[in-house]
């Protein structure tokens, strides 16, 4: 745990001291409440991220972005992350509800979102980009500059 949430930690501690007196019996429905568990927390803190991220654009104080493109870089890499990590949990339902067949739709499905977002956003950007140069366009012909 790279944050070293203390709740996160005391959660799997306790899932651990459980399975050692419940037994291994339990070990799957354990497993699978922590990773839940998991999730909310991940899912907490996007938002909150998220949340301060329009706090920010709301008032005009976003941090300029890199030229180089390295917001969305790390933008692609969170959606990565987060979706590998959500596949956990969704591919052992998946495969204790349809076996190989749900496996494999799962993960078309989180190759699916993955390639989307990656396509989104290079077309995002090429529109950006493309209005952009329009802008400069116009303005340079009609005598005005942005």
């Amino acid at each position: 745990m790279a944050t070293h949430d203390p709740d996160l930690k005391k959660e799997l501690d306790a899932t651990l001291q459980t399975r050692k007196e419940l037994g291994p019996e339990y070990e799957s429905e354990l497993v699978e409440s922590f990773l839940e568990k998991l999730d909310e927390n991940v899912d907490r803190r996007l938002r909150r991220q998220l949340a301060e991220q329009q706090m920010q654009v709301a008032r005009g104080t976003l941090p300029p972005r890199r030229a180089d493109g390295g917001s969305e870089f790390w933008q692609r890499f969170a959606v990565a992350v987060v979706s590998l990590v959500l596949a956990v949990p969704l591919s052992a339902i998946a495969v204790g509800s349809a076996g190989l067949v749900g496996l494999a739709v799962c993960w078309a499905g989180v190759v699916g979102v993955n390639a989307m977002h990656g396509l989104g956003l290079q077309r995002l950007l090429a529109d950006r980009f493309a209005r952009r140069e329009e802008h400069w366009d116009q303005g340079a012909s009609g005598g005005q500059r942005p």
